[in-house]
Order: structure tokens, then sequence, then C-alpha cells
């Protein structure tokens, strides 16, 4: 299911450019994806559009936990 919704994921792990640009790869690859924002201070993926689990599967893919 596609969702045009603004979600925001914890990603603890994040905590440089190379996870920044790793995730952002990651997730623009899938269908649906409108924008991918990584805040690297706040350890936070933003994502406009896309299906959740395929949003959560390809951070958890690109080797980074998302908090639940």
């Amino acid at each position: 299911m596609t969702d045009s919704a603004t979600t925001t994921y914890s990603v603890p792990e994040i905590s440089c450019g190379h996870c920044k640009s790793t995730i952002e790869g990651a997730v623009q690859a899938l269908g649906g994806i409108e924008t991918v924002e990584v805040d690297i201070d706040a350890k936070t993926v933003t994502v406009d559009g896309g299906d959740h689990d395929a949003i959560v599967a390809a951070i958890e893919d690109a080797g980074y936990d998302v908090a639940r």
C-alpha cells in the first residue's frame, strides 16, 4: 500500500554522511517515494510516500535498525 503521508522513523545508528547517503539511496530505490530526508543529529529518517513495511525493510537491509 502506497501512502502519501509523511512518516518519520527513528534510526539510532545514524552517525555520519555515509549513513545518510546509504539510507537515502536504499529508500529512494523503492517505488512510490516522493522524498527522503535523513537528519544525522536527530537520528531520524523522514519519508514522504511509500509503503511503511517496505521502507523499514529497506533501512534494515542497508544495515540499520529502525526503533519500534
